[in-house]
């Protein structure tokens, strides 16, 4: 026991010995490791972006996983399946969708367009002062009736007055009459030696003047292409970041060529679609306030800016080389009628060729009428938004409820109590150029569409075309495939819902505006726009043919008497005599 006992005080002798001498010569080194450790944790302004990014890498890698490339080839650029984790692509797209983005690029291939010397001559290129049209004597000969199709030769010329020998101008083409404000687009066919055949259908009785106009010579289209291919971010989005009295702004796009710890990854989870900006150096990724428009970044090579000229060689009349109008004789009985188009103005209003009729609903009463007991869901861009803005103006029982939002980009209702009527706007997600965003209103139209409970009166319209005109149009397919999977899921869970498209439309051309916006961009993705939503059961509002076959001049947003045309097509699809919303015509 004594033994035992001893032991025991030497034990504790040398541990009270050790913690009198150890304090004093290492307490102030674990202090030192504590402190560190506090402030790594607690003050590093990247720790928490870097988990947050590694954990977004993570889901976005098991959403991606790469897909095996298909065989097929064209002469563009190959769809690329995602890449792996880390690196983002203007070109990828999900895997499941390759081989249709493929088939999609091949169906809007454009004829192979001249090459551009470092010192090529602005006169060995496309223009229209040599360059003509000639309409084709009637299939059989005899006079024109309504219900022929009548055709128009056109052959470019150079500025020497050489014709070419090579195809891939754009050129578009109308027919009709100022005095029946009657018009009606036209088909232009490429035959990729410097000639066109534009192709009309005669709809109406009496006079019709051809009108043919080089929107861009095949010289410019090789430089739409280039830039289109290797400076896809020539408009630059901004975040604006704010914590406190701290703000920071940068750059953001559908790539940025970064190390993923220098991005902020705000890929959307639930569509995959990707968007990313460069980390802000003071402030975190949650920090991110406002998506706004940034600005424009290309210098053309010398030039170059010469191929898009006004009154030159963009959005140009061609001249006639014989007479440019014909007169028109009633149908014969028993003839039927060709209808390429989809519709065509007789007396200033549009007639659809579709099968249906366009009611002109144009007052207050009326429209009211039509929309009672209906929800109506407006998505996209500003030409979405012109139209709520037409209907509130048209209809002022329809009462616009102030959301405390922002002008350009929304959301915005407006609601008609007594007769039980909701429309609202929403804008689509980035890329969108408006002015300012909040993060909070980013919303994704297919995630926007997974939460409609839709039904027999629910409408939904959809318009999204024109801030996807800089990027390779992979960009573009990505987003619609999204939209159209969303689309299906509606018309499954709610069959009786109506989902209407808008397409494209023509607008008025500047070099700034061919850069960015050109009609040459537009006619390409509004051929992906159709051909996406072939066999699904929508309607479309044909705002390509619609802005077209019109006397007013092109615009990104058209004047009101074409907006009132479209409208009355919209209203009439809601509003259809033969029942709620009857089956879609199918493309």
């Amino acid at each position: 026991m004594e033994k035992n006992t001893k032991g025991k005080s030497s034990f504790v002798m040398e541990g009270q010995t050790f913690r009198k001498r150890f304090p004093l010569k290492y307490s102030w080194i674990f202090l030192f490791l504590a402190c560190l450790v506090l402030w790594v944790m607690f003050y590093s302004e990247n720790i928490t972006d870097h988990i947050t990014c590694r954990l977004s890498e993570l889901k976005m890698s098991v959403l991606t996983t790469k897909a095996p490339t298909p065989n097929a080839t064209t002469s563009k650029r190959p769809t690329e399946p995602p890449e792996p984790a880390n690196i983002c692509s203007f070109h990828s797209v999900l895997p499941e969708d390759v081989l249709e983005a493929e088939l999609l690029k091949e169906s809007i291939a454009w004829p192979e367009t001249p090459s551009l010397l470092p010192n090529f001559s602005l006169n060995d290129t496309s223009g229209s002062a040599h360059s003509t049209f000639t309409i084709l004597p009637r299939n059989g000969g005899g006079s024109w009736r309504v219900g022929d199709q009548l055709e128009v030769l056109i052959q470019i010329a150079d500025f020497h007055g050489r014709r070419k020998s090579s195809g891939g101008d754009v050129l578009l083409a109308r027919l009709h009459n100022p005095t029946l404000f009657a018009g009606v687009a036209g088909r232009v066919l490429d035959h990729r030696n410097g000639s066109y055949t534009a192709a009309f259908s005669l709809l109406w009785e009496g006079s019709a003047q051809v009108e043919v106009t080089l929107v861009h010579p095949s010289e410019a289209v090789t430089v739409l292409e280039r830039i289109t291919q290797q400076n896809p971010g020539r408009i630059y989005l901004k975040g604006n970041f704010r914590a406190g009295s701290v703000t920071e702004a940068t750059s953001c796009n559908v790539c940025l060529k970064a190390p993923p710890e220098k991005l902020c990854n705000f890929t959307d989870i639930r569509t995959g679609e990707p968007w990313f900006c460069y980390k802000p150096k003071k402030l975190k990724c949650e920090h991110w306030l406002i998506h706004s428009s940034g600005g424009f970044s290309l210098k053309l090579k010398p030039m170059e800016e010469k191929l898009f000229q006004r009154g030159v060689n963009l959005k140009v009349l061609i001249q006639s080389s014989g007479p440019s109008n014909i007169t028109i004789l009633p149908k014969l009985k028993g003839r039927g009628v060709i209808t390429q188009p989809a519709g065509y103005y007789y007396q200033g209003i549009w007639r659809a060729l579709d099968g249906s009729t366009v009611q002109q609903l144009t007052n207050n009463s009326a429209i009211s009428q039509c929309l009672s007991g209906k929800v109506l869901h407006l998505y996209g861009d500003s030409t979405i938004r012109q139209w709520f803005e037409y209907l509130i103006s048209a209809a002022p029982d329809l009462k616009k409820f102030d959301l405390k939002s922002l002008t350009q980009a929304g959301p915005f209702m407006a609601l008609n109590y007594p007769k039980n009527i909701l429309v609202t706007f929403r804008c689509h997600a980035p890329p969108i150029r408006f002015g300012k965003l909040g993060i909070s209103q980013i919303r994704y139209i297919a995630n926007e569409l997974d939460g409609v409970d839709g039904g027999e009166n629910t409408a939904v319209v959809i318009g999204i075309w024109s801030h996807f005109s800089t990027f390779p149009v992979e960009v573009y397919i990505r987003r619609l495939l999204t939209i159209r999977r969303a689309v299906e899921r509606l018309l499954t869970r709610a069959p009786g819902t109506l989902v209407i498209i808008r397409t494209a439309n023509p607008k008025a051309l500047s070099l700034y505006d061919s850069l960015t916006n050109s009609d040459w961009f537009s006619i390409q993705r509004d051929k992906i726009l159709r051909t996406i939503f072939k066999g699904v059961n929508v309607r479309f509002v044909d705002a390509w043919e619609m802005t077209l076959a019109h006397h007013l001049p092109h615009n990104l947003h058209p004047q009101l008497p074409i907006i009132r045309n479209m409208l009355n097509v919209v209203l009439s699809h809601i509003c259809s005599p033969a029942g709620n919303f009857k089956k879609a015509t199918k493309l």
